[in-house]
């Protein structure tokens, strides 16, 4: 992975993790680090989407037919994946640059392996051959009660977020069991306070990454 550092942002839809990801990113900027795509400096790195092939899956996947089956929908997020890794991922942490993810791998395993049954081990293998080693070196989880978070919702919904608490509710044990399995790199935030103090915090933590790194 090169000198860069990998940084995801995730939690149940409308948890506040766009807006975190983006304050973020003007944070580091600020100390002078040279963050996102070369192509896009200082950007957030959405997902799926970042490449023309992702931008088009994510169209199906968030508008496409309600009953899209399960596995259907994990596959094509897993190729949309596989692009932006290809195409984004790699070349930016070769470059050495900070990258900052509005959404990564541990959506599918808390989206489609806990919360529709998949399986987090079997949709973290389905992922595997895209993903390869890049890996976050941290991701930061906003905890966020799944009713609060949806009632933050304006405009139009997308095929997922009409699917309801229930389905958010599983989401958000899905993340939780994920900071479980992984402790060394998903960190809990609590997500239900100022914007402010969460981003203070969620500053905080990839501060103590980059000390470690070096940076």
């Amino acid at each position: 992975m090169g000198d860069g550092i990998l940084i995801s942002i995730e939690g149940v839809d409308g948890c506040g993790k766009s807006t975190q990801a983006a304050l973020l990113c003007d944070r580091l900027v600020a100390r002078g680090l040279a963050v996102g795509p070369a192509k896009e400096p200082g950007a957030v790195v959405r997902e799926p989407g970042g490449t023309p092939v992702g931008e088009a899956v994510r169209e199906v996947l968030l508008h496409g037919p309600d009953d899209m089956v399960p596995w259907t929908e994990a596959l094509l997020y897993a190729a949309a994946r596989a692009e932006l890794v290809a195409r984004v991922l790699r070349p930016g942490l070769a470059a050495g640059r900070v990258l900052v993810l509005d959404r990564y791998v541990d959506s599918s395993l808390a989206y489609q392996g806990h919360a529709r049954g998949l399986g987090i081990d079997a949709v973290l293998v389905a992922n595997a051959a895209g993903v390869g080693e890049v890996m976050p070196d941290l991701t930061l989880v906003l905890v966020v009660d799944p009713a609060i978070a949806l009632a933050r919702a304006t405009g139009e919904t997308d095929r997922i977020e009409r699917e309801g608490l229930d389905l958010q509710r599983r989401v958000s044990d899905g993340f939780v069991e994920l900071a479980r399995r992984f402790p060394a790199r998903v960190r809990l935030v609590h997500g239900e306070r100022p914007i402010a103090d969460v981003a203070a915090e969620v500053e905080g933590a990839v501060a103590e990454l980059l000390e470690r790194r070096g940076v």
